[in-house]
């Protein structure tokens, strides 16, 4: 057994002990902490496998942003957990069942057969470059259109967020910005004229 497979096990091992942890563990900062550890371990399963790309992204994009996002979110909202717990076990089969026939239907798509092929060659290391410099190459190249609409479509979607989650409650002080652009000196500002008196000392 060489290094590199008792590295890819131990990896493989946490970050299915963490998995099982996200969905096991009862407080939410803990979740989103184990969540993080499985991301990380993923990602060194991914440079095991000469996955370069994928792994800095999963570091830098899920780790980096999102579970930071998860953290500050978890942390902010006072959320009432004991509601959502309820009927968990109630529902348990159900879900248990549809995940099964889900996974059989995968296996069906992808077929037997097809998961002892052999890989092919690595373009990668046949091209002579790493793996982010090759990709890079592709996608600025030979995908650049389709990789500029999948980012528009990104932010078309970010955008109308927004104003789908926006909600209005009553007695919380907000700002508007277009009428504080809009506002006039005329509207704020009122002069008012009086005559200046000067100090008169009492007389003895």
């Amino acid at each position: 057994m060489t290094f590199e497979l008792v590295c890819f096990y131990a990896f493989a091992a946490v970050a299915a002990l963490a998995a099982l942890s996200v969905i096991s563990v009862r407080n939410p900062v803990v979740a989103a902490l184990c969540l993080v550890l499985t991301f990380f371990s993923m990602a060194c399963v991914w440079l095991l496998a000469q996955a370069e790309f994928l792994a800095v992204a999963l570091v830098l994009v899920y780790v980096g942003a999102v579970m930071v996002l998860f953290l500050f979110v978890v942390m902010m909202l006072d959320v009432d957990l004991v509601p959502l717990r309820e009927g968990f076990v109630k529902f348990l089969p159900v879900g248990i069942g549809i995940a099964v026939v889900m996974l059989v239907e995968m296996l069906m798509l992808i077929g037997v057969r097809a998961m002892q092929v052999a890989p092919g060659p690595d373009p990668a290391a046949a091209a002579g470059k790493s793996n982010i410099g090759w990709l890079g190459e592709v996608l600025f190249r030979e995908f650049l259109l389709p990789f500029e609409v999948a980012a528009l479509i990104l932010t078309v979607g970010l955008i109308a967020a927004v104003p789908l989650t926006l909600r209005h409650r009553r007695g919380i002080k907000t700002q508007n910005p277009g009428r504080q652009v809009m506002v006039r000196r005329e509207d704020r500002v009122r002069l008012v004229k009086m005559d200046a008196e000067g100090n008169r000392e009492a007389s003895p």
